[in-house]
């Protein structure tokens, strides 16, 4: 059993297929093959059912890639370690969530763990889940709502235990005098966009645009109305560059995801994440008693 084939049977179970996977792993498709078939004789089991569909984890592939994972990270750690390369922690978020509120997280882990340095990806919520569940991402940071992940209304590729670090209040908002007869939205399927349906239905006229940063500046030219996460429009509600107008909202917050076999990678990003004050949804194990003390 070798590192490389751990990382390329990864692959294989993450992709779905060996084609994906080899470009994954940058390897040919029948190097691919060659190396899950030789894991698989060497464990003496099948990994795999060979499917027309793709490939598809045995029982015994679910439990090897459980165990796949937990080798990798303790060989990535003996790595550092050896090496005094400081570890980095891998977080995915929303674009504007990685723009005004990791900071303060990043701030936070520096403070308490000078040591450990920490990678941020700014990517839709897809992407974000989809890396939390491959382990290309440690974890992830999103606005969703509801005892489970996924409350808002959004697939979710497996089980992911979560932590939501604060609510997030909405503000329904225009310029001054502007009306509210066109709403300013993401594209469909954007955490955003499923909010924004939620609250104020699906009739009437809509314009989309790519990002609420793009949202955020047509409301301030009063080109529309727009549903936004309050923090990002908190200044111009204080100087008077937009107004709010009351909207019943549902309980929105701010969701740290991962993987429940990655809680050692994710432990100092649930203190720094914690460091603005907790609220506890879910239980989590110990992470979460420990997130919260701190």
């Amino acid at each position: 059993m070798e590192f490389r084939q751990l990382r390329t049977f990864l692959a294989v179970a993450t992709e779905g297929t060996v084609t994906d996977a080899a470009i994954t792993v940058d390897l040919a498709p029948s190097s691919v093959s060659e190396q899950v078939r030789a894991l698989e004789r060497s464990l003496g089991v099948v990994l795999f059912d060979r499917t027309p569909e793709g490939m598809r984890l045995t029982d015994a592939g679910r439990r090897m890639e459980v165990w796949a994972r937990r080798l990798l990270d303790q060989a990535d750690q003996a790595r550092r370690e050896v090496t005094g390369r400081p570890a980095v922690g891998r977080l995915g978020a929303l674009e504007t969530l990685a723009a005004t509120l990791v900071p303060g997280i990043v701030e936070r882990l520096a403070a308490r763990r000078p040591d450990l340095g920490i990678e941020v990806a700014p990517l839709n919520r897809r992407d974000i889940l989809q890396g939390v569940d491959a382990g290309s991402l440690d974890a992830g940071l999103l606005l969703d709502s509801g005892p489970a992940v996924g409350g808002l209304g959004f697939d979710v590729p497996s089980r992911l235990d979560f932590l939501d670090v604060e609510d997030v209040p909405l503000a329904y908002v225009t310029a001054p005098g502007a009306a509210r007869d066109r709403l300013l939205v993401t594209p469909p399927g954007c955490s955003f966009r499923i909010i924004a349906d939620r609250v104020l239905g699906t009739d009437g006229e809509r314009t989309e645009l790519g990002s609420v940063t793009v949202i955020h500046g047509w409301a301030r030219r009063g080109l529309g109305a727009a549903l936004l996460p309050e923090f990002a429009v908190a200044e111009d509600l204080r100087s008077g560059v937009l107004v709010g107008h009351p909207v019943a909202s549902p309980d929105v917050a701010l969701r740290l995801v991962w993987r429940a076999d990655r809680e050692d990678t994710v432990r100092e990003l649930l203190y720094a994440a914690g460091g603005g004050g907790l609220r506890d949804a879910a239980p989590a194990g110990d992470m979460r008693a420990a997130a919260a003390a701190s």
